[in-house]
């Protein structure tokens, strides 16, 4: 079955903040909403769930922190033991400073290349303009019907009691 999708724009975040929230209540799947600007409650609005980007992050900063002390380690002790002032080869407060700067870096580096890699951006790709105006002036919705059972017309009927002013279909275009 070739996927079809509503696309309504928006003046206002008060109505697409209701048009979505109404249009997950009547059993539509809403593919995403393009704002100019960040909306609060959007996110709830849609049923995201919370961001593992944190996750992410903690486990990149664990594997600079283990690459750090282990290089530090392994070039101070096993690889070239320099005897400076009498102090041990594997002196851990001096390994401190580098530690942390690498956790940081490994951290920072590694979120943004979860974050590009799951958001799908990469060199080349095209982006999709569902609506004029979106993301520039206009909040756009793009709601996909998922079965025979949902009817255009009744969304466009649900959209348009919230508020929406420009109603588009789209068929057979998938949103990625």
């Amino acid at each position: 079955m070739t996927p079809r999708f509503v696309i309504a724009s928006f003046l206002r975040e008060a109505d697409v903040l209701a048009g979505t929230r109404a249009a997950r209540a009547a059993g539509y799947e809403v593919v995403d909403v393009y704002t100019p600007y960040a909306v609060h409650g959007l996110d709830q609005a849609l049923g995201v769930r919370p961001s593992r980007l944190g996750v992410a992050c903690f486990l990149f900063g664990l594997l600079g922190v283990a690459g750090a002390l282990w290089l530090q380690v392994w070039t101070s002790a096993v690889d070239w033991p320099i005897n400076v002032g009498g102090k041990p080869y594997d002196s851990l407060p001096a390994f401190i400073p580098v530690t942390f700067e690498i956790c940081i870096l490994f951290a920072g580096l590694g979120v943004v290349l979860t974050l590009f890699a799951r958001a799908g951006l990469r060199p080349g790709r095209t982006p999709r303009a569902w609506a004029p105006g979106a993301t520039d002036d206009r909040f756009v919705l793009v709601a996909r019907l998922t079965s025979a059972v949902h009817d255009t017309a009744r969304l466009t009927h649900l959209l348009r009691g919230h508020g929406a002013v420009d109603l588009a279909e789209r068929i057979g275009e998938e949103e990625r």
